[in-house]
């Protein structure tokens, strides 16, 4: 599926293929909630790196969150203009990019389920919206977000 997506203030547009286009996996950790969250959680979706293209390049931040005292390979791209969250690239998977569904102007495919992660970290106020077919962690998932979309026959 061709996502589309943007920033707020439409600085950088952006485009890629993603064979994993359902935003089902909401994620609590402190970095994403803090560097893209809305509800207290992100949601990223799966792309193909090599399909990725970018107006706006200029405008494009890194950060590289510190997770247990060492800097993250993960590549947190945000629009230097107006704060929003774009992707995450980590080149120690090269053929991966993970936009973030709040950044995406696609009209996306509803979950069948949910997967909430991380919700140990989870902040206080955030009471997760947990429906009865989602699934809860308090730490990783061990099915990755390529093993949720075949499982469930969604695979695009």
């Amino acid at each position: 599926m061709l996502l589309q997506g943007s920033c707020h203030c439409g600085a950088v547009r952006f485009e890629l293929e993603s064979p994993h286009p359902y935003p089902y996996q909401r994620c609590y950790c402190s970095i994403c909630r803090k560097t893209a969250g809305g509800g207290g959680y992100a949601i990223n979706l799966g792309g193909v790196y090599a399909t990725l293209k970018v107006e706006g390049e200029s405008f494009i931040s890194l950060y590289h969150a510190v997770i247990d005292g060492e800097e993250s390979t993960g590549e947190r791209h945000f629009c230097s203009r107006c704060g929003s969250a774009l992707w995450v690239y980590d080149p120690n998977w090269p053929e991966l990019v993970h936009p973030f569904a709040s950044a995406i102007d696609t009209p996306l495919p509803v979950p069948p389920e949910r997967v909430h992660l991380l919700l140990d970290s989870k902040a206080n106020w955030v009471e997760p919206d947990v429906r009865p077919q989602d699934k809860c962690f308090d730490h990783y998932p061990e099915e990755s977000l390529a093993e949720w979309h075949a499982r469930l026959g969604l695979v695009r």
